[in-house]
Parts: C-alpha cells; sequence; structure tokens
C-alpha cells in the first residue's frame, strides 16, 4: 500500500527552502511513497515544477500536500496549518518546540506524530539526520561573506603600488560548527581570525583552522552538558566573561557572533561598551539575532548602525543560499524517512534513540518532558 508524503510551499515571509528537492523526491518515489508537492513550493530556491514531476511527484493544492499522511516541512506550522493537517498523520520538520511549545500543543491536537528536527540527539548514528549542523555550516559561511561586503576595508593582506594594506581582524565568538565554518571561510578570505568559546576543549579545532584561540581568565566554569550545547554561565560569570571580551571586540573590524542555547534567549556577549569600543566602519553581524541576540544592541530582522558599527540581525541567513540549504536539509528529512517508515508508511519506534529524543507529540500527547514542562 503506498502511502503520501507532502511538500507545502513554505509560507513565512522571506523563507526560500523546500523541505524536499527533486532528487529526494525520486528517492523516495522509488522507495514505495508517493510524494505531493504543492504547486510553485521550489520556485524561491528554484527548484520548477516540472523537476518534481519529472522526479515522480504529484503536483497539488495546499491543501493536497497537508492532507498527506506524513507532512514534512521547512518552518514550523502556523496556527492555520495546523489546520489542514491530516488528523492522526505525522510531522517532520522543523518545530521550534523549545521556543514556541504552543505549535506543538496545536499539533498535538490533531492527533499528530511529530518528530521535531532540532530535537535529533547528537549521536553517531544521527548524524546524518542533523539538521541542525548542516544549516549551521551554511550560515557561517554566509555570514562572514555578508560581513565582507559590509566591512569598508579588504579582508585580506594586499600589496600595492601605493603600499601594503593590513588584514582585517575578525573575531568568531562562539566555536560549534556555524564558528568553525565562519572561521574557515574569514581565513580562506585572508583576514586575521581570532576565536572564542566558555568550551575550552574546542581551542585545538579553532587553532587548526589557523586561528588563534582567545582564552578568559573565567574562575570554575563548567561549560558542557551531555546534549553537547554549551551551558549558560552563572551570572555573576556571564558579566565577568561581558567585560572582558570588551577589548578583544574593540580590536576587531569584525565579530561574529554564533553562541545559541535552544530554548533559552541568547547569551549577551557584546556589551554597548563593546560596542562603543570599535572603530567606526565595524561590523557586527549576531547569529543568534533569533532569540535576542548576542549583541545589546542588536535589533532581529534588522542592519542598523551605532555608534558607527553595522549591526547585522538576520534571522534567516540560510534563505540567501536556498539551492544548497534546499539541499542539505532534504537530505535529513530523507534519513528520517528512511529510519521510521517501512513499506505502509508512517512506523514510530519509540524504543529507539532518535525517535524518543525528536518526538514532540504522539496520540494528542505532548510526550516530550522539556516541553511538557513549558506549557504546564
Amino acid at each position: 500500500m503506498s502511502y503520501t508524503i507532502g511538500v507545502p510551499k513554505e509560507s513565512v515571509p522571506g523563507e526560500r527552502l523546500v523541505a524536499l528537492v527533486p532528487e529526494v523526491v525520486s528517492r523516495l518515489v522509488k522507495g514505495g511513497a508517493s510524494v505531493i508537492v504543492e504547486r510553485g513550493a521550489g520556485e524561491g530556491a528554484f527548484y520548477p515544477d516540472a523537476e518534481f514531476e519529472k522526479a515522480g511527484a504529484r503536483m497539488g493544492s495546499r491543501e493536497d500536500a497537508f492532507g498527506a499522511d506524513i507532512l514534512v516541512k521547512v518552518q514550523p506550522p502556523s496556527q492555520q496549518e495546523t489546520g489542514l493537517m491530516k488528523t492522526g498523520g505525522a510531522y517532520i520538520g522543523f518545530l521550534a518546540p523549545l521556543d514556541q511549545p504552543g505549535i506543538a500543543k496545536a499539533v498535538a491536537a490533531r492527533g499528530t506524530t511529530a518528530l521535531s528536527m532540532e530535537l535529533v540527539p547528537r549521536i553517531s548514528r544521527a548524524q546524518k539526520m542533523d539538521a541542525l549542523s548542516a544549516l549551521s555550516s551554511l550560515t557561517g559561511y554566509r555570514a562572514v561573506l555578508l560581513s565582507s561586503t559590509l566591512l569598508p576595508k579588504f579582508f585580506p593582506l594586499m600589496t600595492t603600488a601605493a603600499g601594503t594594506v593590513r588584514p582585517s581582524n575578525v573575531l568568531v565568538l562562539g566555536a560549534g560548527v556555524a564558528g568553525l565554518q565562519a572561521i574557515a571561510t574569514a581565513r580562506r578570505l585572508g583576514a586575521r581570525v581570532s576565536a572564542y568559546d566558555i568550551r575550552d576543549a574546542v581551542a585545538e579545532e579553532v587553532q587548526s583552522l589557523g586561528a588563534t584561540f582567545v582564552k578568559l581568565e573565567i574562575e570554575g566554569q563548567d561549560s558542557s552538558d551531555s546534549g553537547g550545547y554549551a551551558k549558560a554561565l552563572a551570572e555573576e560569570k556571564a558579566k565577568q566573561q561581558v567585560s572582558l571580551l570588551v577589548p578583544f571586540i574593540g580590536k576587531s573590524d569584525v565579530v561574529i557572533t554564533t553562541a545559541l542555547i535552544p530554548g533559552r534567549k541568547a547569551p549577551l556577549l557584546i556589551s554597548e561598551e563593546a560596542v562603543r569600543s570599535m572603530a567606526p566602519g565595524s561590523v557586527i553581524v549576531d547569529m543568534a539575532a533569533s532569540n535576542g541576540g548576542n549583541c545589546a544592541m542588536t535589533e532581529p530582522g534588522k542592519t542598523v548602525v551605532k555608534n558607527g558599527v553595522t549591526i547585522v540581525g538576520e534571522t534567516n541567513l540560510t534563505s540567501d543560499m536556498p539551492v544548497h540549504a534546499s539541499q542539505l536539509y532534504a537530505r535529513t528529512l530523507l534519513a528520517m524517512l528512511e529510519e521510521f517508515t517501512d513499506e505502509n508508511g508512517f512506523a514510530p519506534r519509540p524504543d529507539d534513540e532518535i525517535f524518543a529524543g525528536s518526538c514532540v507529540t504522539d496520540g494528542g500527547r505532548i510526550v516530550h518532558d522539556r516541553v511538557a514542562a513549558l506549557l504546564s
């Protein structure tokens, strides 16, 4: 018996990604699924309807896509969209359950079993399903390119007939997937790069990319939790961190911030004092803007100039690179679909570590402890 997978067009303003690309659709169809793609769903990512049809998809209406047995999306469904979902169906995609738990509640009301791509555990077997890491690499790359176009200076050392121009100084705050890609990209562009992370364990990775690791003397820090995310520092240590970073920020032409903890407000790393210490024309790209920002003067969704410093608060950098972002995201969804479907369709496996870690709703109930706690 064939089952259906629905791919709707994303409705969030500015979102250009599509959940599945033709290459992945073809593999799913060959595996026995029937894929329904909303007309125009791939236009923003330069995947025309004809390519989906060639891959074996059936083009349909918005209602057709949302009414599929398994719905896949990029952005979490809106309240209106949850009303279109098939009762008792399945959802796989971003859900923002720790930041917007109300969405999970609305999904649960449809009797939907929902797997959140944000909650895929960071274990070896789940690497191919880790959408956050795949897209973080793109955003780290994009953030540096954006800063290089806004900075009124060269990134690399330049020797000209009129003399030598020194390379720009780039500081990356946070050395996770996005931060390491930002470091590598800035180095490829010829900048002098330094990086800071509260986890001393990443110093070797930073240095392997040719950057200098900034070490702050913060007493008694315990900076990693079992999920692999940086812990929030205790309040007094966080204030000390912000203060100690000021001179390093002041010497930088570009600062890229990447410190983001799911379900929490982004930690403050750049104070107003630090912004004032930077030279006019300097640039800050705040990749944590969607959760409030690492910079005290960030305005989410906007690019502003404060004290002569350009502060970029873009909240969806992946949408600037929709072709490859869609490809990478679609491959992580494919891995999830291959893991949790069989010839009859969606195949829940509650005892599986990946399924249990990413499952938010099941049979009308919130089954993820952290999300349930937020709602209560």
